[in-house]
């Protein structure tokens, strides 16, 4: 039997994060691990299919000592870098698991998250605000910088693999020049933990969650403070991915996945749900189809995400009662049914700031 979406997978433990494979429907994933001598922190990576039956664990690494943390693919999907609260960085063949490379004390501190920048450079980030960019062939740092204050919770490149972002805990955005090995700036400090980062419009916005449930955003040359922000009817937005050059999936403590489309400002409704649970991490699968979350559930959930690819919102506002309930995006969303297109436009919600207007003149919606 051919399903819309692949099946859930089960987890052996709560999972921190998940990563897709950029070119093969490969997932892996990083947990916590179980305590009182239960099995240690995993990185398992599977293969998944919309055929019944058909998903698969093909290996699982135990190397770390302490929950794994973070999970990414290098870009041309060879290795699989892993970091944890061991403070250790793990570099692994895809194919088989074989530990290739291993970091034992990169940080001073917990390691939070890794990056893959090219195929040879990796940035990492850990709790005390300290980021770092790897050299393979060197084995060694080439830029060390401590410029936020709390744990950094999120990092994103540009296309050319030359300016880093770093999302943190202290609510700022620091912006590093990879090419040049040097800090460059960090951002006013926003409301709350800064979680998560996106880049959209073409690389011209840069899109923060925050935990106060509000998205930041940030013109390419200004980051040293916001240009907009758009408050959600959400507890926090914890994980965020762009879907397309105006539309981002958002990640919240209800468990409630939700697609915005930014500049002008929209929550267009409901992709899905892990009931009850904070969902930890989102990710966008090859192709751009498929969109898997993780929570505390111990599940690997997938959503469809394809009638968000080419959707175009305009800034016609239609007035809509506050409070009612999201409309449902895909066919596995709680009260899904309905049409995705009829009444869309009464789908959107008001932002702060400066009203949701583009700063820089950008019509593409």
């Amino acid at each position: 039997r051919v399903r819309e979406t692949p099946a859930d997978i089960a987890l052996p433990a709560a999972a921190n994060a998940i990563a897709p494979h950029p070119t093969r429907p490969l997932l892996a994933a990083g947990d916590v691990g179980s305590r009182n001598g239960g099995k240690p922190p995993a990185a398992p990576r599977y293969s998944y299919s919309c055929t019944e039956g058909e998903n698969r664990q093909l290996w699982s690494s135990g190397h770390h000592l302490r929950s794994c943390r973070d999970v990414a693919f290098a870009p041309d999907g060879q290795r699989l870098f892993t970091v944890a609260k061991d403070k250790a960085v793990h570099v692994l063949t895809v194919e088989e698991g074989r530990l290739e490379t291993r970091i034992p004390k990169a940080h001073g501190s917990a390691l939070n998250c890794v990056l893959p920048i090219d195929d040879h450079l990796f940035a990492t980030g850990d709790d005390n605000g300290m980021v770092k960019v790897w050299d393979l062939r060197k084995g060694d740092a080439v830029l060390e910088a401590r410029q936020q204050e709390e744990y950094i919770s999120a990092m994103a490149v540009d296309a050319n693999g030359k300016i880093l972002l770093t999302t943190s805990g202290d609510g700022t955005l620091g912006v590093f020049n990879v090419k040049r090995r040097r800090f460059e700036l960090v951002s006013e400090p926003q409301n709350g933990d800064l979680t998560s980062v996106a880049l959209l419009k073409r690389g011209r916005k840069v899109a923060c969650g925050s935990s106060e449930g509000t998205i930041y955003l940030f013109n390419w040359d200004g980051f040293g403070a916001a240009s907009d922000r758009f408050a959600l009817r959400a507890e926090s937005v914890d994980c965020m991915v762009a879907v397309t050059d105006s539309i981002v999936c958002v990640g919240s403590l209800d468990g409630v996945i939700r697609a915005v489309n930014v500049l002008p400002n929209r929550v267009l409704g409901c992709v899905g749900q892990h009931p009850g649970e904070p969902v930890e991490r989102l990710a966008l699968a090859a192709g751009g189809q498929l969109l898997a979350s993780c929570a505390h559930d111990q599940k690997v959930k997938f959503w469809d995400v394809s009638a968000l690819v080419g959707l175009v919102v305009d800034d016609y506002r239609k007035k809509k009662k506050k409070g009612g309930p999201l409309r449902a995006l895909s066919g596995k969303a709680a009260g899904s049914g309905q049409d995705f297109f009829a009444g869309l436009r009464d789908e959107e919600e008001e932002a702060e700031g400066s009203g949701g207007e583009d700063s820089d003149g950008d019509s593409d919606g």
